[in-house]
C-alpha cells in the first residue's frame, strides 16, 4: 500500500469490499442496546432512526442479532429468524441506504451465556456441560448462568441450519451482507475453547473438531448468500469468566483462520489483545493480534478494540489492516466520522443506558453543531 502524507486520509478514503462500495473504512462495530422491547424481538422506529444517523459509517454492523428462539441470552435485543423480524429490518436498510451507507446484519447464539427463564425453565444450551460463570440478563434482571445442556449433533445440525436461514432473511431484509459472531462469550467461542468445550466427538478433543462448527456454518451461511458477503467475527484472546484462554487456544485460532483462507469471505474482523501479560498468558504469541493474523489471513481484515483517530489510521496506512470498527464512540457520537475528519472533539456516553433506556441513551445524543449550540 501507497501511504499518504496523512495516514487518516488512508482511514478515511473509499474501499471496495467485495460488490459493496463503502465511503471509508470507519466500521461501526456491533454493540448491543437492548431496545426491542416487544414480545416478537421485533426492531422499531427507534432502530431504523439509530441506524440512519451513523449511515456515515464506512459500513455498519448490526447489534447481535439472535439467529433462533434457543439464541436467546439477554432481554430486548432483536433477532433474524422470522419474517416479521425480516420485514422490520427492512425499514432500517432503507433507512441506512437513503443516506448512501451500507450496513450488515450480525447473527449470533448466546449459548451458555443465558438463562433457563428465556426458555420457560429449560436449559441452554452449549458445547458442554460447563458453567461460564458469567451473568445474563433476564427479564428479571442480571442472574448468574447454571449449567447448560451440552448439545447432540441434531442440536448442532439444527443450529447450523439456522444460520443458513438468517443469511437468506438478512438478504430478504436488504442488508448488504451478514457477520457471524464468533467473539466474547457467545456459542461458537464456547466451542473454541477447550475448557468449555469437552466433546469427544466430530466436534471436539482438538482444534480441527473445536473448529468445525464454525465453517460449517459460514459454508452454510455462503451457500445461502454466494458473492462475498459473508463475514466472521472473532476474539482470540478474550477472557471473561470461564472464558480464559487455554493451551489449546493458538493453535484451535490457526487451524481456523487457516481454513478462512479457503472460503469466499468478505471479511475477518478480529478484537485485539488490549490487556495481556504476555508472561503468563497462554496466548502471549498473540499480544500483537492484528499483526499475528495478518500474516495468516489473506482477506479483508477488520481490527477492533479500543481504537482512536491516530492508532486506527495508522493500523491502515502501515498495512495492518484494511478497516477500523469503533464500538462505543459511536454511542454519542452519531457523526464519528465527520469528527475524525474536522478533528472534533467527541462526546462522551452514558454506560447506565448502553443495554437499556428506550429514547434515552440511545437518540438523544446530538451531532456536533447541535451539541455546540445548546452549550
Amino acid at each position: 500500500m501507497t501511504t499518504r502524507e496523512n495516514p487518516k486520509d488512508t482511514l478515511l478514503s473509499p474501499f471496495q469490499l467485495g460488490e459493496t462500495s463503502l465511503l471509508n473504512r470507519v466500521v461501526m462495530a456491533s454493540m448491543t442496546r437492548g431496545r426491542a422491547a416487544n414480545h416478537g424481538l421485533v426492531p422499531t422506529e427507534l432502530h431504523v432512526e439509530y441506524y440512519r444517523r451513523r449511515a456515515t459509517a464506512g459500513l455498519i454492523m448490526t447489534e447481535a442479532m439472535w439467529v433462533n428462539e434457543q439464541a436467546i441470552g439477554s432481554v430486548n435485543v432483536p433477532g433474524l429468524f422470522n419474517a416479521t423480524q425480516a420485514a422490520a429490518w427492512r425499514s432500517v436498510t432503507d433507512a441506512v441506504h437513503g443516506e448512501g451507507g451500507r450496513i450488515y446484519a450480525q447473527v449470533g447464539h448466546s449459548g451458555a451465556v443465558s438463562h433457563p427463564d428465556f426458555f420457560d425453565g429449560a436449559l441452554p444450551l452449549a458445547p458442554s456441560e460447563v458453567n461460564p460463570k458469567l451473568q445474563a440478563f433476564t427479564p428479571s434482571g442480571f442472574k448468574e448462568t447454571v449449567t447448560p445442556r451440552a448439545m447432540t449433533l441434531e442440536d448442532i445440525e439444527a443450529t447450523i441450519v439456522g444460520y443458513a436461514a438468517a443469511a437468506e432473511n438478512a438478504r430478504e431484509a436488504g442488508f448488504d451482507g451478514i457477520e457471524l459472531h464468533s467473539s466474547t462469550t457467545y456459542l461458537l467461542p464456547q466451542f473454541l475453547n477447550s475448557a468449555l468445550n469437552q466433546r469427544t466427538d466430530r466436534y471436539g478433543g482438538n482444534a480441527e473438531n473445536r473448529a468445525r462448527i464454525v465453517i460449517d456454518i459460514l459454508e452454510a451461511m455462503i451457500a445461502r448468500w454466494p458473492g462475498c458477503r459473508v463475514g466472521l467475527k472473532i476474539s482470540p484472546t478474550a477472557a471473561m469468566g470461564g472464558f480464559a484462554p487455554t493451551a489449546d487456544t493458538v493453535a484451535t485460532y490457526d487451524h481456523l483462520v487457516g481454513r478462512l483462507n479457503d472460503l469466499p469471505l468478505s471479511h475477518l474482523q478480529i478484537t485485539r489483545a488490549l490487556a495481556l501479560d504476555v508472561a503468563t498468558s497462554p496466548v502471549a504469541a498473540l499480544a500483537d493480534t492484528i499483526g499475528y493474523y495478518r500474516s495468516r489471513y489473506r482477506g479483508v481484515l477488520v481490527a477492533n478494540g479500543g481504537y482512536d483517530v491516530h492508532t486506527a489510521s495508522a493500523e491502515i496506512a502501515e498495512g495492518r489492516a484494511d478497516l477500523v470498527s469503533f464500538g462505543a464512540p459511536f454511542i454519542a457520537n452519531p457523526d464519528l466520522v465527520r469528527r475524525f475528519a474536522e478533528d472534533l472533539p467527541l462526546s462522551s456516553s452514558d454506560r447506565a443506558t448502553y443495554y437499556q433506556g428506550g429514547v434515552h441513551g440511545y437518540l438523544d445524543y446530538p451531532e456536533y453543531a447541535e451539541d455546540k449550540e445548546s452549550v
